[in-house]
């Protein structure tokens, strides 16, 4: 199954020769916009943004493991270019706009203001198998810490 990935390439998870890790969130918004309508009280939806640039922040630990790493949402590809530019991420995020790999995955998801969202989660792939599943992750500031623990006791 192909995802747009945020540097215009379509992205295979299931052909990735080495550990990938792909971490799903609901969605970001920007700083001019209102999140929508009930967002604050539906568990587990606020912190995208500080999860994201928590990944960020980490991403030479994750060189070092050898792992590439994607973010995913359920956004378009061009609303996941703006946040990649506004955080300067340096790593991609992949779109799953249709619902493709969330539904053949049944990976858990809500919906909001017409739209279906993923629930936080993290998935490490290794050689199209997923080996491990980090669900729920909470607070969301946690899914780097916990992938890069997990790392460390697989290497050892």
């Amino acid at each position: 199954m192909l995802l747009l990935s945020t540097s215009n390439k379509l992205v295979n998870l299931n052909t990735i020769k080495n550990k990938v890790v792909v971490f799903c969130y609901p969605r970001t918004g920007k700083p001019e916009e209102e999140p929508p309508h009930g967002w604050d009280e539906i568990p587990g939806a606020r912190g995208c943004t500080p999860q994201l640039c928590g990944i960020n922040s980490k991403e030479n630990l994750y060189e070092k493991f050898g792992v590439t790493v994607f973010g995913l949402s359920t956004q378009s590809n061009t609303y996941q270019k703006e946040v990649i530019e506004r955080l300067n991420l340096k790593f991609d995020i992949l779109s799953d706009s249709n619902l493709d790999f969330t539904k053949a995955l049944h990976l858990p998801t809500f919906n909001v203001a017409n739209m279906t969202l993923l629930k936080r989660l993290t998935l490490i792939i290794e050689n199209g198998i997923i080996t491990k599943f980090f669900y729920p992750v909470f607070p969301s500031t946690k899914a780097a810490d916990d992938v890069l623990e997990y790392l460390t006791t697989q290497k050892s």
